[in-house]
C-alpha cells in the first residue's frame, strides 16, 4: 500500500499570521478607498459617491453571492435588515464627508471609533452586561475621542469642529449597524445579511439622486469604480481575516488604517501627523481592544449551574 501524504493543518500561530495579513490588506484597501473619495469629491457631490459605491459594490458582490449561494431570501426580520442598511448608509455619508473635509488619518480614526459605541448600544438593546473591564475601555475610548475632537473654548462656550462631529456620528452609526448584524446573525445566514445590505443600501442611496444627479466625467467615473473595487476587496479581506482568528486577537491590526491614512495624507497632500492624532489613536485603539476582549470573555463565561430545576419554558 502506498502511503498518502496528508497536508498538515495550519497551527494557531499560522492562522493568526494569515488573519493579520488579511486584516491589514483590508485596511489598506479602505485607506485606498479614502484616497479615491478625496480625489473624486473635488468634482462630485457626496450623494453621488455614496450611491456609486453601493451600486457598484452590489454588482461586484453578485458573482460572490452566486458562488456562495444566498439560499432562500425569505426573512422573518425585514425591519432589522432595513435598520442595518439604513444605519450603514448613513454612516457612509458621514464617513465620506469627513474624508473629503479633514486630514485622512483623523477621518480613518473616527471611523474606527465604532467599537467604543458598540457596547453602549448592545447594553441598551441586547441587554449585554457591563463588566469593569468594559467600563474602563469606555472611559479610555471617550478620552481618545475628546483628544481627536480637540474642543476649543470661545466666548460663547466650547466649540468643536462640525466636520469632526460628523465623522464621529459616522462611528456611532457604524456601531449601530454592527450591533444590528450581531442581532441578525442569530437567525440569518451571512450571505443573506450581505445581500440585503447591498440591495437596500443601493436603493436608499439612489433616493437623493432624484434632485442631486451629476453626470461624472470619465476620470471621475473611473475613480468611482476604483472606490467600489477597493471597498469590496476590503470587505472580503476583513471577512476572511476574521474567519481565521478571533476578533479579540485581530482588533489591533484594524488600526493599521490610521497608519495607511497618515502615509497617504503625507505623500499626496502634505498632511502632517500630529501629536493629537497619535495620542488619540493610541487611546482609541487601547479602548477598542479592551472592549472587544471584554465582550469575548463575557460570551465565553459559562453560566452558573442552577440550584433548582428550570422549567422548560424558561430556559
Amino acid at each position: 500500500m502506498i502511503a498518502t501524504a496528508v497536508p498538515a493543518m495550519p497551527d494557531g500561530s499560522q492562522l493568526l499570521v494569515r488573519g493579520a495579513v488579511f486584516i491589514v490588506l483590508g485596511e489598506l484597501c479602505f485607506a485606498s478607498m479614502g484616497v479615491g473619495i478625496r480625489l473624486v469629491s473635488t468634482e462630485l457631490d457626496n450623494t453621488m459617491i455614496v450611491f456609486a459605491r453601493n451600486l457598484l459594490g452590489l454588482l461586484l458582490l453578485l458573482p460572490w453571492l452566486a458562488h456562495r449561494g444566498v439560499g432562500t431570501l425569505a426573512t422573518a426580520v425585514p425591519g432589522l435588515h432595513l435598520l442595518r442598511a439604513g444605519a450603514g448608509v448613513a454612516a457612509m455619508y458621514c464617513f465620506f464627508y469627513a474624508i473629503a473635509a479633514m486630514p485622512l488619518a483623523e477621518a480613518m480614526l473616527l471611523k474606527l471609533t465604532a467599537p467604543i459605541f458598540m457596547p453602549l448600544i448592545a447594553v441598551l438593546w441586547l441587554h449585554e452586561r457591563v463588566t469593569p473591564t468594559l467600563a474602563l475601555a469606555l472611559g479610555i475610548g471617550f478620552a481618545g475621542v475628546a483628544v481627536i475632537l480637540d474642543p476649543g473654548v470661545t466666548g460663547s462656550g466650547i466649540s468643536v469642529s462640525p466636520v469632526a462631529l460628523i465623522g464621529l456620528m459616522g462611528g456611532v452609526l457604524a456601531a449601530l449597524a454592527k450591533v444590528t448584524v450581531r442581532r441578525l446573525s442569530r437567525t440569518e445566514p451571512p450571505t443573506r445579511i450581505v445581500f440585503y445590505f447591498a440591495l437596500i443600501a443601493a436603493a436608499i442611496s439612489a433616493v437623493p439622486l432624484t434632485w442631486s444627479w451629476q453626470t461624472p466625467s470619465w476620470p471621475a467615473a473611473a475613480g468611482l469604480v476604483a472606490i467600489a473595487v477597493a471597498a469590496t476587496l476590503g470587505q472580503l479581506a476583513l471577512t476572511r481575516g476574521l474567519s481565521l482568528a478571533p476578533a479579540s486577537r485581530m482588533g489591533v491590526f484594524g488600526y493599521s488604517a490610521v497608519v495607511f491614512g497618515a502615509a497617504y495624507g503625507w505623500l499626496l497632500w502634505d498632511e502632517p501627523l500630529t501629536l493629537t492624532t497619535i495620542t488619540g489613536t493610541l487611546l482609541i485603539a487601547a479602548a477598542g481592544l479592551l472592549a472587544t476582549r471584554a465582550r469575548t470573555r463575557s460570551r465565553r463565561r459559562p453560566l452558573p449551574t442552577p440550584t433548582r430545576a428550570v422549567p422548560p419554558g424558561q430556559r
